[in-house]
Parts: structure tokens; sequence; C-alpha cells
């Protein structure tokens, strides 16, 4: 008796612990890479008139027209008399012109209080990026619309006949994958191929056989060209450049027969990495098995993926990132979906709610910039507790902290809305 009171005992403390860390107020510290933030305009692709040039031009309207027809009016009438008829005309024209001219010259020198760029209307090619920065494209229509819009906004096409699509299956029976129907106009746009890699952990995608079936029960294998589980043959190696941990890098074996690479990724958070998004969709997902093994390990294991250090994971996955980039020498494109935002990987067949609401879809040719941008929505999102501990427990920021001291892109960025 007096054991199970204590075993009792022992678990109620327990819960209270959980419950305790769970109320934890997250960091405060988090510095946004964002910028500036600019709306393409639409139509023709003039640039839009600043918001205040409207108020400046109805301003003019009303105090040019009434002040010269007032000052015509009364200067005239006088003058219509015999005596002062030879000089009616010269006075009336004089005091119009002159009156006109200081109405006018009050008008265009109204100031026009000055715009920041958050709230600029341009053109595309009017937007100018600082140095050191990368341009984010956003969308808060999350649909097949909504997609090739920032797509589009790119501006930039894949090149080659061989195109694949790298995306997360998703774990069965009810994790967070994207769905076909979103992705399937834009797979059919690149004329591509879904590609994927057996998972490491186990679970249903861990062997071939089954993780064909699993794409098939989830709606990928009758998308554009179909569906290759690129690491079905074993791996073929990546060098790596300038990585802090990595020399080199395992890929699926099939990684060769692409030309260039969509990467659509479903940005979440993630157990072990602390969010998913662009880079681990391309390092971890793009690793064959044994590359999987060898990025958790920082290069220590080819057999399994236990045991690594936190920060030196974080690192691998940003040199393995890199190496996909510089293999493909940038033909690639990156898009992020945020939407069913919650704390856990699509890995994790049953993921908990998420606690955020969709916020939309993001683009860029730029990994690192795409991830932070991704980041920073979260931190200004309502309902980001659960989510920001997820990421902060894990140390999450550290890989694109490495990202950018290696060179793959910019932690700095400027989100261009396309709605």
């Amino acid at each position: 008796m007096k054991k199970l009171l204590s075993l009792i005992l022992c678990a109620c403390l327990l819960l209270t612990a959980c419950a305790s860390g769970a109320n934890e107020p997250v960091s405060g510290d988090h510095e946004s890479h964002k910028v500036g933030e600019y709306t393409l305009s639409s139509g023709d692709g003039e640039q839009a008139p600043p918001e205040t040039s409207a108020e400046t031009e109805a301003t003019t309207e009303s105090t040019t027209e009434p002040t010269t027809e007032s000052t015509t009016e009364s200067t005239t009438e006088p003058a219509a008399e015999p005596a002062t008829e030879p000089t009616t005309e010269p006075a009336t024209e004089a005091t119009t012109e002159s009156t006109t001219a200081a109405t006018t010259t009050e008008a265009t020198t109204t100031p026009v209080p000055e715009t920041e760029p958050e709230e600029t209307e341009q053109v595309a090619d009017d937007i100018e990026i600082p140095e050191g920065s990368s341009a984010v494209y956003m969308t808060t229509d999350i649909s097949p619309e909504g997609l090739m819009k920032v797509y589009e906004a790119l501006g930039v096409e894949l090149s080659g006949d061989n195109i694949a699509v790298k995306l997360s299956t998703g774990e069965p029976p009810a994790s967070n994958y994207l769905d076909p129907d979103l992705i399937r106009d834009l797979v059919e746009l690149v004329d591509g191929t879904i590609v994927e890699c057996n998972t490491a952990y186990g679970g249903s995608r861990s062997e071939t056989a089954m993780h064909y079936q699993v794409a098939e029960d989830h709606g990928f294998t009758t998308l554009g060209k179909g569906f290759v589980i690129m690491d079905e043959d074993g791996s073929m190696i990546l060098p790596v450049e300038g990585g802090n941990q990595l020399k080199e890098n395992y890929v699926g074996a099939h990684f060769g027969d692409f030309d260039g690479f969509l990467v659509l990724s479903h940005f979440k958070g993630h157990m072990i990495a602390g969010f998913g998004g662009a880079i681990k969709n391309i390092s971890i997902g793009i690793g064959s098995q044994e590359g999987k093994n060898l990025i958790h390990t920082a290069g220590r294991s080819h057999t399994s993926w236990f045991g690594g250090e936190q920060d030196a994971f974080l690192e691998s996955m940003a040199d393995a990132g890199k190496s996909v980039v510089d293999a493909l020498d940038g033909n690639i494109l990156f898009i992020n979906v945020m939407n069913r935002l919650s704390i856990d990987c699509d890995c994790n067949g049953n993921p908990a709610e998420p606690d955020i609401h969709d916020i939309g879809i993001l683009a860029s040719t730029d990994p690192v910039a795409l991830d932070q941008a991704c980041v920073d929505l979260i931190y200004e999102a309502e309902g980001n507790e659960s989510f920001v501990r997820r990421m902060e427990g894990q140390h999450a920021v550290h890989v694109l902290e490495a990202d950018e001291e290696i060179g793959l892109g910019n932690r700095d960025y400027v989100i261009i809305n396309v709605d």
C-alpha cells in the first residue's frame, strides 16, 4: 500500500512539473531579420502613386479653381465702368495669372509624408533588395492559385527536362503532409516528378515497398510524371565545401537523374530540429537512409541516427543543404506552406493540433531567408507559445546561423506581398 501511495505521489509531482514547464514564458529576445516589406502592384505594372497623392490632388483641385474664379470675378466687376475700361482686361489677366500661379505653387509644395518600405506598393522590377538580403515572396491565399502566384513572382524558371519536386509524403495515419490538390497545378506546370527518400527512424516509410504504398495512399503517385524514391537503389555522394561538420553528404542515388529541384515544404515544428522547412527538406529530406544517419551524428555513424550532439546535428543539416544547392548549381527553388502549424513534424503520424492559425505561402531562391521569414512569422503569431518553446528548446535558429556562416544564404530578407 505504501509503495502504491509513493508511486501516486511521484506521478502527481511529475505531472505538476510538466504543467509548470509547459507554462514557462517563451523567450522575448528574438530579433526579426525582416529589413523591409513591399506589396506588388497589380494591373499593367505601373508604379502605384503614394497613398497621400490623392489627397494632394483633391486639395489642388479644390484650391485652384474657386480661388482663381473668385479673384477674377472681384477684379472684373469694378473694371467694367467706362472710366477704367482701358485697364480692365490687363488687370484681370494679371490678377488671374498671379492668383493661379500662387495657388499652383501652394498645391505642389504641399508636403507629402514619407512612406515607409512596409507600406510601399511597387512593381517587382522596381524593388531594390539591400545587399546581404534576399527577397521572400508571400501570399496569405493558401490555394492552388496562391501557390502559383508566389511561384510566378519568383521570376525564375527551372532549367532542364527532368525536374524533381521534393516534399514529404507524410507518416500515416494522420500527419499534416501537403494536400495533393493544393500542389497539383504547380507540379503539372513544371512537369515534375515527386521525389522522396526512405526514413531512418522506422515507421511506414522506412522500406521502399511500403513507402511507395504510402505515397499512393496519400495521392502523390498520380501527380506530374509520377513518384520516385531516390534512395531505393542506395546512395550517391556529394562533396561538402566549407562545411562545419561534414566533408561529404550521402543523398539518394537517383538524385543525379534530375536537372533541377522545386522544393515544396510544409513548415511545421520538429521534435529534434525544432522546426522543419526548406533547409530540413533538402538535407535530411534528400539524404539517403545512410545520409540521414550521418547528418544526425555529424558524420560519426553510417548505421544509426542516435547519439548526436544537437548543435553539431544542426550544423550538419546546414552542410548537407549547401552541398545539394552547390551540386545543382543553383537550379533549385523553394516554397514553404505555412498551414496546419503543428509543433510536430509530418514524420509524426499523430501530430499535436496547431495552436496557430494558418499564415500563408512563402517562396524564395534563398532557403535561409525563406526559413528565417517563417520563423519570424511564428514569433509574431497569436498562440505561438508551444511552437516557440519547441524551437527554442532545440536551439533551432542555429541551423540558420550555420547556413549563413557557410554561405548558403542570408538571414536578412525583404518580404514582397503578392496579394
